[in-house]
């Protein structure tokens, strides 16, 4: 069998410092694999210049947001670096907004295993999980359309991985996938930081923390803001973080209107020395989603340095605290009022916030990103020590002997 110090990986993912979705997983992801002895070769994204490479990675950027030649401009690179396995990173949107340029990127994983390479997806959200009203789609039933196709193309990599289990048992219900596992997302860092409740301090600080103007918005969290401020007269609202790729000026058109009010502080992009910082300092992490995304990266950083979390009732983020045991407050989805009685509750509790944060310390700890990666790399070995099998037929719907073998 492989040693995973023989293993040659190329990974292909958004990558900082491009500002791409879910680069930071990919950071991480090639961080972890590096240190557990694997060879990792990132196959980036480019982004504008004037910022450097990190220098502990091999990297190399291949690959264009938009670019329709993704797929090509990929294999290419492939072929003249031959890794034992070829690992994606992916969410629908990681090639492009462009409907065009997103479907052929995602089609990149059956290109690259029909020219004889050994491909494994990360799967991050399921579209059809996405309300798209969300994200200004002209035509969302031929949306849903390609969508089902990609679906169907991811499925023809070696192995995906998705980071719920409902989506491991959507995915075999509608396309009869039996390739699929759960990998949890995981904490993006070595290891979780134990609550320092004396950091608080008096202010009852919520933070809010991501890519905002698409799925997660500020609106909300701002129309409840006053009822909480004239309930706790100390409450801080803390927003932390960038634009959405695709809602360039969102933020900043926000932080305008909220400028005279002293309660409420902007903080820009959050570089990844100073995350520790900002999230020891807060009391509750807010999460403001409008419809569901994907397990959600900021729940697990919350959860990391111990907070508690408020949330919207939305089905990826009931599941997942369902999954994962995390304590969290729900709000009523797009109810800014539910929302601030939710803050004003927890912030008149301090007994149960305590309780909360360190369950959520407790539930993350068997989620470090060294344990994560270890699973994905004993895939890979596993696999690596079979010969490469034929590509699968086309999917057929599954019987009920599979359905049956699949539950158990």
């Amino acid at each position: 069998m492989t040693r995973v110090s023989d293993m040659r990986i190329c990974l292909v993912t958004a990558f900082p410092p491009s500002h791409q979705r879910i680069n930071e997983y990919g950071l991480h992801l090639a961080r972890t694999a590096q240190m557990r002895g694997a060879r990792v070769i990132v196959l980036g994204d480019e982004y504008e210049p004037g910022e450097h490479e990190l220098d502990e990675f091999t990297v190399r950027r291949c690959w264009r947001f938009n670019s329709i030649l993704n797929p090509l401009r990929i294999l290419r690179a492939v072929r003249e670096m031959r890794p034992d396995v070829v690992w994606f990173n992916l969410v629908y949107s990681t090639f492009g907004d462009n409907p065009l340029a997103a479907f052929l990127g995602l089609c990149t994983p059956l290109l690259l295993r029909r020219s004889g390479f050994r491909t494994h997806v990360t799967l991050h959200h399921m579209l059809d999980a996405v309300e798209l009203r969300h994200a200004d789609i002209r035509f969302p039933g031929l949306y849903k359309k390609a969508g089902w196709l990609a679906t169907r193309a991811l499925l023809k990599a070696d192995k995906v991985s998705v980071l719920l289990e409902q989506y491991r048992k959507r995915l075999f219900e509608t396309y009869g996938a039996t390739n699929v596992n759960v990998r949890r997302h995981g904490i993006l860092g070595d290891l979780a930081s134990p609550p320092d409740f004396s950091l608080r301090g008096d202010d009852f600080r919520v933070l809010v923390f991501g890519k905002f103007g698409r799925y997660k918005r500020l609106e909300l969290v701002l129309r409840a803001w006053p009822q909480v401020r004239q309930a706790i007269p100390n409450a801080k609202l803390v927003i932390a973080g960038e634009d959405h790729p695709n809602r360039p000026g969102y933020m900043g058109h926000v932080a305008e209107q909220c400028r005279h009010d002293s309660t409420v502080e902007f903080l820009s992009y959050i570089p990844e020395d100073c995350l520790a910082e900002v999230f020891r300092r807060s009391h509750a992490v807010v999460l403001p989603y409008s419809s569901s995304g994907g397990p959600s990266g900021v729940a697990h950083l919350a959860a990391q340095y111990g907070l508690p979390l408020i949330g919207p009732d939305i089905p990826d983020l009931v599941q997942l605290v369902r999954e994962e045991g995390l304590a969290i407050d729900y709000y009523r989805t797009e109810d800014s009022h539910d929302l601030a009685d939710a803050i004003i509750e927890l912030a008149r509790d301090p007994h149960r916030a305590r309780q909360m944060s360190e369950q959520n310390y407790n539930a993350i700890l068997s989620m470090s990103m060294p344990r994560i990666v270890g699973q994905y790399l004993s895939d890979f070995r596993e696999y690596l020590a079979r010969p490469q099998p034929a590509l699968n037929s086309p999917t057929e719907l599954p019987t009920p002997e599979l359905k049956e073998k699949a539950a158990a």
